[in-house]
């Protein structure tokens, strides 16, 4: 009777843990699965998630060693960062969950208002170091940029700068909020972040990936209608053999109810 009455035990207790899940990584993806989070647990009371930031490669790392449950991404896992997982035993499984339209910022008090991908290659490679160069005032630029453990810096890397290595001394931040206070700080400054991130501290600037004939507003019509160039997806990443354990909250933001959120919080769902 005791060995049925402590198996019992046990039982409460590994079920008691598998409720606890920690997801862990990317910064544009915080916001979202927080909120995501936020409402599955009050629609499942014995549900508990843990959500963290800092960085998407922080997530993988952590993916990798066994310490988070799901790994939030706004990049694709890398060819090194798989094999580790396989090395330890690990298979990792690829969701998709919503998408994100890249916004460049600027001080408000900037007269520039647009630029091309090639005038931002330049400004983020340090080809062009002045406002005066791109039309605006006589005042030195002031990059800023994610660091590199950042899917954001390998986003915008990628596809703006087409592979080509940020300038030396780009002033990096560890967060997404990190950027949006010091360019709402410093005239000069200019920067990136995920559109849900934007405040009416900073001014977001109209891009050209055609040479500057067409300039697109960031905007969540303009980034569902594929009009607006700087499009991502985001993504949720797991164990396969822990799939059954993830599944129901991954389930759920892929859901009606989960995709309505993302479009509150201010991403681009997937319907």
């Amino acid at each position: 009777m005791k060995r049925f009455f402590l198996s019992l035990a046990m039982i409460a207790i590994i079920a008691s843990m598998s409720m606890a899940q920690k997801i862990k990584g990317s910064d544009t993806v915080l916001p979202l699965a927080q909120k995501e989070a936020e409402v599955y647990m009050k629609k499942n009371p014995s549900a508990k998630l843990t959500v963290t930031g800092g960085g998407s490669g922080i997530g993988f790392a952590a993916l990798i060693e066994g310490t988070t449950d799901i790994a939030m991404a706004s990049r694709s896992i890398k060819f090194d960062e798989k094999m580790k997982m396989q090395n330890g035993g690990k298979t990792s499984k690829q969701v998709i969950i919503a998408k994100d339209a890249l916004t460049v910022i600027v001080n408000p008090s900037n007269k520039v208002s647009k630029l091309t991908r090639e005038q931002l290659e330049a400004i983020f490679t340090g080809k062009i170091t002045n406002w005066k160069q791109v039309g605006g005032a006589d005042l030195t630029i002031t990059a800023y940029s994610r660091e590199t453990t950042s899917g954001t810096y390998e986003f915008f890397k990628e596809h703006v700068l087409k592979n080509k290595n940020y300038k030396s001394g780009i002033l990096s931040m560890p967060a997404t909020g990190a950027i949006i206070q010091s360019i709402s700080q410093t005239p000069g400054a200019i920067g990136y972040v995920g559109m849900a991130y934007v405040t009416k501290n900073v001014k977001e600037i109209l891009v050209s990936f055609d040479g500057g004939k067409n300039y697109v507003e960031p905007t969540v019509a303009n980034s569902k209608a594929g009009k607006y160039p700087i499009v991502r997806p985001l993504y949720f990443y797991y164990d396969a053999k822990k799939e059954a354990s993830v599944k129901p909250f991954v389930n759920f933001v892929l859901s009606a109810e989960g995709q309505a959120l993302i479009d509150k919080v201010g991403y681009l769902s997937l319907k």
